[in-house]
């Protein structure tokens, strides 16, 4: 093609004058919009034959987008293994402990949180004041828990973050402090593993007067930036006995587990590669071979991951995800919808002047329904991913209706994927 021509072909193409989206032809502008002597004289003019090339460089690359598609679902997504995986043993640890929120703005635990003021009155004594837990009424503290993930690896003196819940009536945390608070394992609660203290983020507030309030987010519940610091750290084991490794999968899938022990096999002969089950890959390691030089190895190695034939729908939210590998049989979809409308009218009565009788309201139901026309649509053999999009489009159905036709089809046995509802 000519350079001048090609020029004007990526000038029409980012303009999608001459693509008909937006119902006008080549150099015209949206409709609706206004149109200027400027841009009338430098809206590109293109011939026919110009127009034919853009569409063969169009109809290419949707080819080409089509090809990569279907390719994907064969041979899955390549990613690095490191990221849809972990070694054996190197997991994280849950710490939990109660603590105390101080410094609120009267926001706090009244008394029917009793235990806040037996808490608080411990705390006083240990420094050596003795305070009767009846006696404290200060709505400026809270009892919470405090909740951690300390990560495998982690050596004393690590910053993590903590959680910080309410567990009494307080309103809000916003702006407390969470005193020094020790945290312990689930398993071993006479060892503590962190202390939390620092002040408390809640990403919002709560204000309210008179009977009514505003809030954003949710007040009891916060969070303190790097506010535990690591005292011991968990011992971790990734290398077993006989110098042997263990990669899991994250989703189980034979498929992504077979092409990851090809993918180590060809990329490390001196490893000892094979595939245990659906999920775990076994890994020997040679005399004097480092563990965390072929975890590193290992985590780098790219593999395509296989694509699960699955559709995610979350009733709540309205929400859909729908795989890759997904077909479709033959089947006939028809859709309509009833609307059911229930209004009340109120008519007065009132009497006649100097009468003996009394105003009286009438309640007068009207009941409305409309139903609107089935939309058919016809589903092909093997029909794909972007089939299924197109035909759902074109329907007009809301989130829940197709919610509602993705379920049917699959009870039929058109749709072949599995429906996990959320």
């Amino acid at each position: 093609m000519h350079p001048k021509t090609l020029t004007l072909c990526f000038a029409a193409l980012l303009a999608s004058a001459c693509l008909g989206q937006q119902g006008g032809q080549a150099g015209e502008p949206p409709a609706g919009a206004p149109v200027t002597a400027t841009q009338q004289d430098s809206a590109p003019k293109l011939t026919p034959e110009q127009l034919a090339e853009i569409q063969k460089i169009l109809e290419e690359r949707a080819l080409k987008q089509t090809e990569a598609i279907r390719r994907a679902e064969l041979e899955g997504v390549q990613t690095r293994l490191g990221d849809i995986g972990r070694f054996r043993g190197a997991r994280g640890n849950v710490l939990q402990g109660i603590g105390l929120i101080v410094g609120l703005n009267g926001t706090g635990d009244s008394k029917s949180t009793p235990w806040t003021s037996t808490l608080i009155s411990n705390v006083l004594s240990r420094w050596g004041t003795a305070v009767d837990a009846r006696q404290v009424q200060a709505k400026n503290i809270a009892t919470v828990l405090v909740t951690a993930e300390m990560p495998a690896f982690v050596a004393p003196g690590t910053k993590i973050d903590v959680t910080v819940s309410s567990n009494g009536d307080a309103k809000s945390l916003e702006g407390g402090v969470l005193m020094p608070t020790v945290l312990t394992s689930m398993t071993d609660p006479d060892t503590v593993l962190a202390t939390a203290y620092g002040s408390v983020s809640i990403g919002g507030f709560n204000a309210s007067s008179g009977g009514s309030g505003v809030r954003k987010n949710h007040p009891n519940v916060g969070i303190v930036a790097a506010g535990a610091t690591v005292e011991r750290s968990v011992p971790t084991q990734i290398l077993f006995q006989g110098g042997v490794m263990y990669f899991d999968l994250d989703t189980p899938d034979f498929s992504t587990a077979e092409r990851a022990t090809e993918a180590l096999k060809s990329a490390y002969p001196e490893l000892t590669v094979e595939t245990v089950d659906g999920a775990t890959i076994k890994l020997t390691l040679p005399q004097g071979k480092s563990p965390t030089e072929v975890a590193q190895r290992v985590e780098l190695t790219q593999v395509f991951a296989n694509t699960p034939a699955s559709v995610v729908v979350n009733e709540r939210t309205g929400t859909i995800v729908v795989g890759g590998n997904v077909r479709l049989g033959p089947a006939v979809i028809a859709h309509g919808s009833l609307e059911v409308r229930i209004a009340t009218d109120y008519v007065v009565s009132q009497p006649a002047p100097f009468s003996n009788g009394e105003t009286v309201v009438v309640a007068v139901p009207q009941v409305d329904a409309q139903e609107s026309p089935a939309q058919t649509a016809v589903v092909a053999p093997t029909a794909t991913l972007d089939d299924l999009a197109k035909i759902l489009q074109t329907m007009r159905v809301t989130a829940r209706d197709m919610i509602a036709i993705l379920m049917a089809l699959q009870k039929q046995g058109a749709l072949k994927a599995r429906i996990v509802v959320q």
